[in-house]
């Protein structure tokens, strides 16, 4: 008797003959006789008394042919036979047409699915084709089927569904430090520890370069500010050796010299030691500039995941005070300030300063001058971010001023958003870990489907018990996800799992990676609370005190159900506020194609992100800091605030400020704030002219705006989607 089915993909589960019944039903009902319920009864019974403890997906299908062409309903055979030949040439015309798009480097939703990816370029062709071939492969091969149907029915959206064959995991924090005391091995080749900081600084870059390579999402240093400081004070004992070797004298004895900030001083009127310690200073100075130049250079031209895509990085820092964390701060900060090339912004890393009271927020504070240049360069660069240490949610007990160690115990974040923090099975820390996979929630879809209910009350229980389905289902699919990565070895991921990701170093090369995957995060993430609560009250929350308490019922009540999915399945279940790109299209379409155009909810090409206000809303940014930050508290996988600026924001840096004053008021946990910013994409030249249409550099009319996408920038909308096109035309400032 048949016990188990063989999957195409090698999974062995459970047989049930009720499929086989299923599918020759279906292929009766197209026949003129229709259904004959005990025929198809009878063959899947002598399919199931075949002998075989074990059959494939294909073997079944063979049986059920011969079966009806030997038994008296020939004519269901040959229709059976054709439904089987249909969906193979389905596929593969499915398969064809993507593929012919591509080929033709044509502009659409699949060749823009992600903006940080060129996928016109010989590599990026490639990597497409891989991704839409291995999509089809998940769907057919490791989904189980209700997992599938709410995946077509437009439910539920599985990220970075492309990857998951691999086993790969989304993104980390890097222990920087690790690399930098001990080198690192990448591929054939190995480095020493560092001694220096342009040795620190080019091992951060590979870190992150090759670690990309084994991911599918971003890279991130949770202390760049500490884990780079030692190096400076190493770059100012050489340049002491040196200019004792000059002078023939050594000046050892100065290596531990007490130093207040590394600024660069004039030497007239310094002598002896004072004058070689400037003069040593200046000198490192010089040199940790031109490390953290390297730095941002190579992280915007380094290429990764076969050659098109730069890598997804992000750096937090800001709450090192002492003398040679605050030179780290500095001189990223200059560069960024600065420019690369001919003066253009740096699109990575995506850069997050971590905002601390009595460290790097009041005017009291030790970095607080750090923290106003900071401002600075945001109102130019877009970057740093702001990462408010102080939010209630981001608060650890463990923390201590006097720690030098004091960072483990500070929250960082990827410039996206992704957050790791809490952990039910080691350390509550960021470093060494990361997310494994997440899925979102089409919050819309489940809302649209309650709008014929004419009692509120009626219509808002039905979408919670949607809504519960729909967690439930995500849940299930992401358990499932992480039964799968888990049998990854840990040769898969030469890098990352050789002591990168939290107690990666006791596994052996052909070990599994189940014992410490679970120091990782699974998400479920959601999107459209906006146009949800519009198509279930007829108003968002920016504009309705209503939408607003039923708004956070919703997301509270999602947080309460995944703390729950924590303790139910064993892992580390986050709730995240969804950064959708592709996504913010994708469910819109498919909403729009069955219920149709509704005013307010399907309207438009995109859904909002997550629990934002509406971009097109008209606000003040305080009404926007009011309405968001009490999301933020249950979106522990990751959020983001944002706030549109007009005008030319380089000149006013205390703009800035304010919003980070309201950011902190509110308890907001992460945001960051958009300006105009023009980009001529023939010469790099910047400006915030408004309505610029010539460039006053080259006299090109190549002209395109700096914008931010989903937590990070791209050097040209050229390269997104149809949905944040539309999504950025409606963007207005918030005042």
């Amino acid at each position: 008797m048949v016990k188990y089915v063989l999957k195409r993909d090698g999974r062995r589960v459970d047989f049930n003959n009720q499929k086989i019944i299923s599918a020759i039903l279906k292929a009766m009902n197209v026949t003129d006789a229709g259904e004959d319920i005990i025929l198809a009864a009878q063959i899947a019974d002598n399919i199931t008394r075949n002998g075989k403890e074990e059959m494939s997906v294909e073997e079944i299908q063979d049986c059920v042919e011969m079966e009806l062409m030997n038994g008296p309903r020939k004519e269901v055979a040959k229709k059976y036979i054709a439904y089987r030949n249909k969906r193979n040439l389905a596929r593969k015309a499915k398969s064809q047409e993507i593929f012919k798009e591509i080929i033709d480097a044509q502009v659409n939703d699949i060749t823009r699915e992600n903006a940080n990816m060129n996928a016109d370029t010989p590599a990026g062709m490639m990597m497409k084709f891989a991704s839409e071939s291995t999509k089809s492969y998940v769907d057919e091969c490791l989904l189980s089927d209700d997992v599938h149907d709410a995946v077509k029915n437009g439910y539920i959206h599985i990220h970075d569904k492309d990857y998951y064959p691999t086993k790969s995991l989304t993104c980390i924090q890097h222990p920087l430090d690790k690399i930098l005391e001990n080198g690192l091995k990448a591929g054939h080749g190995e480095s020493r520890p560092a001694k220096r900081i342009e040795t620190a600084a080019v091992l951060a870059c590979i870190s992150m370069e090759t670690v990309q390579n084994e991911m599918h999402g971003g890279q991130a240093i949770p202390a760049f500010d500490y884990y780079l400081a030692p190096y400076v004070r190493k770059t100012f004992q050489e340049e002491l050796r040196r200019q004792g070797e000059y002078d023939n004298k050594d000046y050892s004895y100065l290596n531990n010299f007490p130093i207040d900030d590394y600024i660069k001083r004039d030497l007239v009127g310094r002598q002896g030691d004072e004058r070689i310690v400037q003069f040593a200073i200046n000198q490192t100075v010089n040199r940790v500039h031109q490390a953290m130049e390297a730095f941002v250079h190579n992280m915007n031209t380094i290429h990764s995941r076969g050659g098109n895509q730069v890598v997804f990085s992000s750096i937090n820092y800001g709450t090192d005070d002492s003398a040679e964390g605050r030179c780290i701060i500095r001189e990223i900060l200059n560069t960024t300030y600065e420019g690369v090339g001919n003066g253009s912004t740096a699109i990575f890393p995506i850069q997050i300063w971590k905002l601390k009271k009595g460290v790097s927020y009041l005017p009291t504070d030790r970095n607080y001058d750090l923290y106003k240049f900071a401002c600075k360069v945001t109102a130019r660069r877009f970057f740093p971010n702001f990462l408010n240490l102080d939010a209630t949610y981001n608060i650890d007990d463990a923390w201590k001023a006097d720690d030098p160690r004091r960072f483990e115990h500070e929250v960082a974040t990827m410039g996206c958003r992704t957050r790791v923090y809490g952990n039910k099975f080691g350390p509550k820390t960021s470093i060494g870990r990361g997310n494994l996979s997440f899925t979102t929630i089409n919050l819309v879809r489940l809302a649209i489907e309650c709008m014929g209910e004419e009692n509120k009350e009626q219509k808002i229980a039905k979408f919670f018990a949607k809504l519960d389905w729909a967690l439930d289902i995500s849940a299930k699919q992401l358990n499932e996800r992480y039964d799968f990565q888990k049998t990854a070895l840990k040769k898969q991921f030469p890098l990352l799992m050789s002591g990168l990701w939290l107690g990666s170093e006791k596994l052996s090369p052909n070990d599994t990676i189940e014992s410490i995957l679970n120091q990782g995060t699974l998400s479920i993430g959601f999107i459209g609370l906006a146009e949800a609560l519009i198509a279930l009250i007829g108003k968002h929350h920016g504009e309705s005190a209503e939408a607003q308490e039923l708004g956070l019922r919703i997301v509270s009540h999602m947080s309460e159900r995944v703390n729950g999915f924590a303790e139910t399945f064993q892992h580390n279940f986050t709730m995240l506020a969804t950064p959708a790109e592709g996504l913010a299209g994708r469910f819109t379409k498919m909403d729009k194609k069955k219920f149709g155009i509704i005013k307010g909810v399907t309207d438009k090409d995109y859904y909002t992100n997550s629990s934002h206000i509406p971009v097109y809303f008209r606000c003040t940014p305080q009404h926007k800091a009011e309405i968001e930050g009490p999301y933020h508290k249950y979106e522990n996988a990751g959020h983001i605030f944002y706030v549109e600026i007009d005008g030319d924001a380089t000149h006013n840096p205390e703009a800035i400020m304010s919003i980070v004053d309201l950011m902190v008021k509110n308890d907001v946990g992460y945001g960051s704030v958009n300006h105009n910013r023009n980009l001529c994409l023939d010469c790099g030249y910047e400006d915030a002219t408004e309505g610029l249409e010539e460039c006053p550099h080259c006299h090109g009319h190549n002209l395109d705006t700096l914008q931010r996408i989903t937590g990070y920038l791209v050097g040209t909308t050229n390269r997104w989607n149809s949905g944040k096109l539309a999504e950025l035309k409606d963007r207005v400032v918030h005042k």
